[in-house]
């Protein structure tokens, strides 16, 4: 590309100079003549101040047709959806490989292709034939859905430019797919960008529902540039662990609704069934009290949860360094509760191994569990059991105080309708339900020693 020229420009007269000097040669003025970079060739190509078509702005007042949400069919996905899906919007989602993306999404395609709707499933992992035969042992194997195996993004969107759009369009996955405009190998980070770009391009012209099933990386996070999250208007994330039974289908971005609702489901042998109690996955079934265990009511999104903390202490000789194991909650508030309570409270754990264990491979991230753990830890500590049918929430400050949670009222309730009847939590909570006894700690060694005793 040609060297761009210098010129001066007097302020003055606005003669022009090809070098710089103190005094203009046209108006005699000194000290006018001030340098301008005119335009490059680069920067003349690339102008967009003109050239270009005029939009149309709408006001937001304007009366216009509401966009009406779309049952999948699982009532569990659609609370998750934050109310079923919105024409055009582009959902990702991910999850560890194996734990049910693909037989989740080919039940929901199937409902709602039995329920009338035009349901295109594009395959770029599987052939058609292996997708039709895990549709029939799903019981979905007469469904109408539109099936296709393809990695191909300009055939893709060739083939469905031909007819009427489809209400719903699942890629299965957006890391096999390809441009044949962009250079790479299916799945590397431009391959992803643009493939992903042109597919949300035609949902959000068309108003297609998109719904892209993305890889992870060893780390959870969804494979492929951040930038892929940003474009798509829902992300959400299959969670749960291969041993257990449970699955939980989160949001973590919604432009449409609360990231706080959670769907729950059990894997069975026909496939995904939804789970309309979560607790009763978490709970065990023990006729007696057990000492270390606590259930703690915990709150995703606007559902109720109750999961059980189990504790256990394991003294050492002295001399020997314990261990700390934590599944399912966070070791460093594990850390944090300990300290607490062996500065606030007296005990001593300094001397034993501490186990923590949130029953079923539920994850605990509610803060409001600081009082059900510490329940649990100094149930197991002083080898005394708590109350069969009872429940503990709060969370503990550094001073040993109980601090009041959100949702007091609501994690009371559903802890009465499955029959507890005694709960410990922080004062000012509201008027609690006849069926429970409610009991306030405000701080921490009054609980020690409700627990413990009057030792």
């Amino acid at each position: 590309m040609a060297k761009t020229k210098r010129r001066y420009i007097c302020q003055a007269c606005g003669g022009v100079s090809h070098r710089w000097q103190g005094q203009c040669p046209d108006c005699a003025e000194w000290n006018s003549l001030i340098e301008d970079a005119p335009a490059s060739v680069f920067s003349a190509k690339h102008d967009l101040s003109n050239g270009g078509r005029p939009i149309e702005f709408v006001p937001l007042d304007a009366p216009g047709e509401t966009l009406q949400r779309r049952s999948t069919g699982l009532p569990e996905f659609d609370r998750a959806l934050g109310g079923g899906l919105v024409p055009g919007a582009a959902i990702l989602m991910g999850g560890d490989p194996g734990i049910g993306k693909s037989t989740l999404l080919l039940q929901a395609s199937a409902r709602l292709a039995q329920d009338g709707a035009d349901v295109v499933y594009v395959s770029g992992e599987e052939a058609a034939g292996q997708v039709r035969l895990r549709a029939e042992r799903l019981g979905h194997a007469k469904a109408p859905l539109r099936l296709a195996s393809a990695t191909s993004v300009r055939d893709i969107l060739t083939t469905l430019g031909q007819g009427k759009p489809p209400s719903l369009l699942v890629i299965d996955s957006i890391q096999t797919m390809h441009s044949d405009t962009i250079e790479g190998a299916p799945g590397t980070v431009s391959q992803v960008r643009g493939c992903a770009f042109e597919l949300i391009r035609y949902a959000k012209e068309s108003g297609t529902v998109l719904v892209l099933v993305g890889h992870v990386t060893k780390d959870g996070t969804i494979a492929g540039p951040r930038v892929l999250e940003h474009m798509v208007d829902v992300v959400m994330s299959f969670e749960g662990e291969r041993s257990h039974q449970y699955r939980i289908l989160r949001a973590l971005k919604n432009r449409y609704g609360a990231v706080d609702e959670i769907g729950v489901f059990a894997m069975a042998g026909q496939g995904l069934e939804e789970v309309p109690n979560p607790s009763s996955l978490f709970l065990t079934g023990r006729e007696a009290p057990i000492a270390g265990s606590a259930v703690f009511p915990a709150l995703e999104g606007t559902r109720p949860v109750l999961v059980e903390v189990q504790a256990l202490i394991v003294r050492l000789q002295s001399g020997a360094t314990p261990r700390r194991a934590v599944v399912g909650w966070d070791s460093s508030r594990l850390a944090m509760l300990l300290a607490v309570l062996e500065a606030r409270c007296g005990l001593n754990f300094s001397s034993a191994e501490v186990y923590l264990n949130v029953s079923g491979g539920y994850r605990l991230s509610d803060p409001a569990a600081d009082l059900a753990v510490a329940a649990a830890l100094v149930s197991a500590l002083s080898d005394k059991p708590l109350p069969l049918r009872s429940t503990w929430f709060g969370e503990v400050s550094l001073a040993g105080e109980v601090r009041p949670v959100a949702h007091a009222g609501l994690r009371l309730r559903e802890a009465a309708k499955l029959g507890f009847d005694a709960a410990c939590g922080p004062g000012d909570i509201g008027p609690a339900p006849e069926a429970l006894r409610y009991e306030a700690a405000d701080r921490l060694p009054k609980l020690v020693d409700r627990i413990i005793g009057a030792s």
